[in-house]
């Protein structure tokens, strides 16, 4: 069989524990028969972020940047454990953050569905969206521990020096504090990509914050917001017969557990991440989700939602065969081909991509799926089977 060729690499950034062996899994098995694949390839593993001083991280995404596509399998970010656990010189920062940050993009992330497995919400009859800021907040946040008496104060200095301060707590005790930060330009890039996605895709879009209690910094995002859609994008959801509003984040919770789906709910980065886990849960699973990162300028990183299924990767590590569902990275292989092709003009590649995924759900129509989907669809004659041999009735059926 002749392969199908390409013209422009794509970035590739490979992960850690188990979903990096599954990663090479895919490739070998579903990619690699089938594509002359062309990738840059950088190695976001934890042990050689460390030996770079994450400058591999950065310089993953700088070739996002130049290249426009990238792929990226999930990663560790170190807390303390890790950090004796891996020896590393510094608890480095969350890639992901990372990379988000270099490209000030926007993560899109939705449920894969198939017919066999309905949602927890018995109510979901469609897809949510979630629409997830990719800079700033908790992800960029700088961290003091206080051990001892003394009062915390937020500092500002501008250009001429001339300091604008607000006490933050007069600690009495022991404590911690946090500084997070976010930028305009930033809010507005994000901003117009959920109205652009809601028009592209044709449907609702609901922003939720907390402005009642962070009456500036969740305020601002809730006006920049409001303001873009009035001036630049009301007349054409009105066209579209597509609607926008605002919620405060608790309210929009009960609508979304009310509501049929169908919509994108556009979440600021920390809540996002959380939501875009609970309504993956509540669809099926962490590993039937897709994820993809999308710059103001048009570029394109798409990965796995989930982690690095450190306890598989343990069991693996003693010998015992891979379980791991690799739905989602085989997803972010496929999102990755298809744009690459569809920027490439080359009809044969996101026509692979289409036929990679037709095959993997037709797999799972067929009752063949890893034990954690076998646990929740209505198929009496699901078949569990290890993530190997998954692999393997894909490829039967591409």
């Amino acid at each position: 069989m002749k392969k199908i060729q390409m013209t422009t690499p794509i970035v590739e950034m490979d992960g850690d524990e188990m979903t990096r062996v599954v990663w090479q899994m895919i490739k070998d098995k579903l990619i690699l028969p089938f594509v002359d694949l062309k990738v840059e390839y950088y190695d976001l593993g934890l042990k050689h972020r460390d030996e770079t001083g994450d400058k591999v991280t950065i310089d993953s995404a700088e070739a996002i940047k130049k290249y426009g596509v990238g792929v990226k399998c999930a990663t560790i970010t170190p807390n303390a454990q890790r950090v004796e656990e891996y020896n590393l010189k510094e608890m480095w920062k969350s890639p992901n953050g990372t990379i988000r940050a270099a490209l000030d993009g926007t993560v899109f992330r939705a449920p894969i569905l198939i017919d066999s497995i309905k949602p927890v919400v018995r109510t979901w009859q469609k897809p949510i969206t979630i629409a997830r800021h990719a800079y700033g907040d908790v992800y960029k946040a700088s961290e003091m521990r206080i051990t001892e008496k003394g009062k915390a104060y937020l500092v500002f200095e501008d250009e001429n020096k001339n300091e604008t301060r607000t006490e933050i707590y007069d600690f009495e005790c022991p404590g911690v504090i946090q500084g997070q930060f976010n930028k305009d330009t930033s809010i507005k890039s994000f901003a117009h990509a959920c109205f652009k996605y809601a028009v592209s895709t044709k449907q609702d879009l609901w922003f939720s914050t907390k402005d009642t209690i962070s009456k500036k910094y969740d305020h601002t995002f809730k006006d920049i917001f409001e303001e873009i859609y009035e001036n630049e994008y009301k007349a054409e959801f009105e066209k579209l017969g597509i609607t926008y509003f605002y919620t405060l984040i608790d309210d929009a919770v009960a609508r979304v557990i009310r509501s049929e789906g169908g919509f994108i709910w556009a979440c600021k980065n920390y809540d996002g991440d959380v939501m875009s886990d609970m309504v993956s849960t509540a669809f099926g699973s962490l590993a039937m989700m897709t994820s993809v990162l999308v710059s103001p300028d048009g570029k394109y990183e798409y990965e796995a939602a989930h982690g690095t299924v450190t306890k598989h990767y343990y069991r693996y590590l003693k010998g015992e065969k891979p379980v791991m569902n690799p739905m989602a990275s085989i997803y972010a292989w496929t999102g990755a081909l298809y744009k690459r092709g569809e920027m490439d003009g080359n009809s044969e590649l996101y026509e692979f991509a289409e036929k990679l995924e037709k095959a993997c759900i037709k797999t799972l129509d067929d009752g063949i799926m890893t034990k954690d989907l076998t646990l929740l669809c209505n198929n009496p004659n699901a078949v569990k089977v290890d993530t190997e041999t998954f692999m393997d009735e894909i490829v039967k059926r591409i």
